[in-house]
């Protein structure tokens, strides 16, 4: 069960329209597919996705981070030995999707070779999820209109929505404009990306009080630690750390520092062993977590309910599942299916990723279409 190749390839799939918040817009997904194999001929797979705004990655980088560093030092080590590998990667700074995606795709493998789901490996505890969708910046109109469809079409009842535009009015008037016309029984929550400074944040705050928000996420800068402070001690919300708690000890600092007491977990950065000590992390210190969403496309997708469902705490909330619905296609061979506002994870050996060869032929950058 040792590895003989570890393959990093880049693709690209335009997004139907961008999805544009505080830190940046996306129109097209430039993601990366890893492909983990063992000399047994087990196929494990994964996606990294590129966000430079936000982790400084892009996809050359990772491409050249897993060919040249990674899978020279890997291939040949047991798929067992999950630690030693990421002792291995961690030898080199940041690269948090890189390395998530290395170590998903091996997860994968030791799923396939044990004839076992990975989200039974790692806790088995549901099988499917509560769905949350994201709401990009427009104007109310478009924004209530997309939100109704995802409700009529795939029965989302939950939307986080993407503020920390100056002025805060409008973003005001999208939250505002979602629950008058969609009623109390969707649940609303929002997310700043850094956009606003702590005393905007709280007056956005004040201005929303009466929408009944559940959560508030990283709506000022992650690096301000007297204003995150000072804001989570006049928010009437749980304030999730997302882009300031991007491996376990920045959430360790994050929720005993006080500077927020909740945690969004992405799998496309903390792949799921890391994404384990996030959440035991959590659990301990008494935190809740959310599933959150890398913009990712199918693969990703099915790797964040692939660990969401597997455990109580990460099901209390709906997962952040449905902005795949976004991209043009997909490289999946049997698409995902939200049913009921809710996605359910593949009972089948490893996380259930089958490529589908014309596709990934299609997209791929590395040859020549």
């Amino acid at each position: 069960m040792k590895i003989t190749s570890i393959e990093a390839i880049p693709f690209a799939i335009p997004y139907v329209k961008p999805l544009r918040f505080a830190s940046g817009e996306v129109h097209t997904a430039l993601h990366v597919m890893v492909r983990v194999t063992s000399d047994d001929g087990i196929v494990g797979v994964a996606e990294a996705p590129a966000r430079p705004f936000t982790y400084g990655e892009t996809q050359e980088s990772i491409v050249a981070v897993i060919k040249t560093l990674f899978a020279p030092q890997l291939v040949g080590m047991s798929i067992l030995d999950r630690e030693a590998m990421h002792a291995i990667m961690n030898r080199t700074v940041g690269n948090p999707t890189a390395k998530s995606a290395v170590d998903m795709a091996v997860w994968d493998v030791i799923g396939k070779t044990l004839g076992q789901p990975v989200t039974a490996l790692l806790g088995g505890f549901t099988d499917s999820m509560r769905v949350s969708h994201m709401l990009g910046f427009a104007e109310p109109a478009k924004i209530v209109a997309e939100a109704e469809r995802m409700r009529s079409t795939y029965g989302i009842t939950t939307f986080k929505v993407k503020v920390g535009r100056r002025p805060f009015g409008l973003d005001v008037d999208v939250c505002r404009a979602l629950r008058e016309e969609m009623g109390g029984d969707i649940e609303l929550y929002i997310d700043g990306n850094r956009g606003w400074t702590p005393s905007e944040s709280l007056r956005a705050l004040n201005a929303m009080a009466d929408l009944d928000l559940t959560l508030a996420e990283e709506l000022c800068p992650a690096d301000d630690v007297l204003g995150r402070k000072w804001l989570v001690d006049h928010c009437n919300v749980p304030f999730v750390a997302d882009e300031s708690a991007t491996k376990p000890g920045e959430v360790t600092r994050e929720l005993l520092s006080g500077a927020a007491n909740a945690v969004s977990i992405k799998t496309a950065r903390t792949g799921f062993s890391h994404s384990q000590r996030v959440l035991f992390q959590c659990d301990g210190l008494g935190a809740e977590v959310v599933m959150g969403n890398q913009i990712d496309g199918q693969i990703g997708t099915l790797c964040t309910v692939t660990f969401g469902a597997a455990f109580e705490s990460t099901t209390r909330r709906a997962g952040e599942l449905s902005n795949f619905l976004d991209m043009s296609d997909d490289l999946l061979t049997e698409p995902l299916e939200i049913v009921d506002g809710r996605l359910s994870v593949r009972q089948v050996p490893g996380i259930g990723i089958d490529i589908d060869a014309g596709k990934l032929a299609k997209y791929r950058l590395d040859q020549g279409n």
